[in-house]
C-alpha cells in the first residue's frame, strides 16, 4: 500500500479547535436567540437569529435542527436562571409574605421584558414539564410559609397561585402594547384577595361536565 491510499489521521489539536469552534457557534446562536426572542416573541424568523449570532444559516441548524428546539434550549436557561434568582432573593426575605409577593413581583416583571417567555408561559404554563414542576414546588414551599405564619387566606391552594400567576401572564400580552404596566395593578388587587385578612370562605371549583361519563 502506498503513501497515497493510507488516509491521514486528523490530529487531536485540529479536533479540539474545530470543537471549540462549534462550542463558540452554539453559545453565540444561544446569546442571540434569547436577545431576539426577548425581543420579537417566539415567531420571529430564525434567519435574524443567526444573522445576529455572525453564523450560516448551515451552522444554525446542524445546532437546532427546528427553531422549536431553539427555542426550548433558550426558555429552559431563562427559566433556570429566573427560578435560581427566585429561590436565592426568597431565602433572604426573612418574612413570608414578602417572599411569596416578591416572587409574584420579580416573576412577572422578568416575564414582562420578554416576550417569548410570557408568550410560552401564557401558553404552556412552563418551558417543559420538568420546569413547570420545579416551579410549582417552589410556589407550594412559600404557600406553605404563608400558612404556618397565618398570613394566607384560608382554602388558598398551590394550584390557585399557580393559575393566578397564568392569568396575570396573559393581562402582560393582553396590555402590553395599551396599557404597560397594568399586570402591577391587578397583582396589588390579587394580593390583597390572598390575604388572612379575608375571613369570607373561598367557592369551590365547579365540577367538570364530563365528571359522571
Amino acid at each position: 500500500m502506498t503513501s497515497a491510499d493510507q488516509s491521514t489521521p486528523t490530529r487531536p489539536s485540529a479536533r479540539r479547535a474545530r470543537r471549540a469552534d462549534a462550542e463558540r457557534n452554539r453559545a453565540a446562536i444561544i446569546e442571540a436567540a434569547g436577545v431576539v426572542f426577548a425581543e420579537r416573541g417566539c415567531a420571529v424568523d430564525v434567519r435574524e437569529i443567526a444573522r445576529r449570532s455572525g453564523v450560516g444559516m448551515g451552522t444554525l441548524y446542524r445546532h437546532f435542527p427546528t427553531k422549536d428546539d431553539l427555542l426550548a434550549t433558550v426558555m429552559e436557561r431563562e427559566f433556570t436562571a429566573w427560578l435560581t434568582a427566585a429561590h436565592e432573593a426568597a431565602a433572604a426575605t426573612e418574612d413570608p409574605w414578602e417572599a411569596l409577593t416578591g416572587f409574584f413581583e420579580q416573576a412577572l416583571a422578568h416575564q414582562a421584558r420578554n416576550r417569548a417567555l410570557v408568550e410560552s408561559h401564557t401558553a404552556t404554563g412552563a418551558a417543559s414539564r420538568v420546569c413547570a414542576r420545579h416551579r410549582e414546588d417552589f410556589i407550594d414551599e412559600l404557600r406553605m410559609r404563608c400558612v404556618d405564619a397565618g398570613l394566607l387566606r384560608d382554602g388558598v391552594t398551590t394550584a390557585d397561585l399557580v393559575l393566578l400567576s397564568a392569568s396575570l401572564s396573559q393581562t402582560i400580552q393582553a396590555t402590553d402594547e395599551s396599557h404597560p404596566g397594568q399586570w402591577r395593578r391587578l397583582l396589588r388587587i390579587s394580593l390583597d384577595g390572598l390575604s388572612s385578612r379575608n375571613t369570607e370562605p373561598l367557592p369551590e371549583p365547579a365540577p367538570r361536565e364530563d365528571a359522571g361519563t
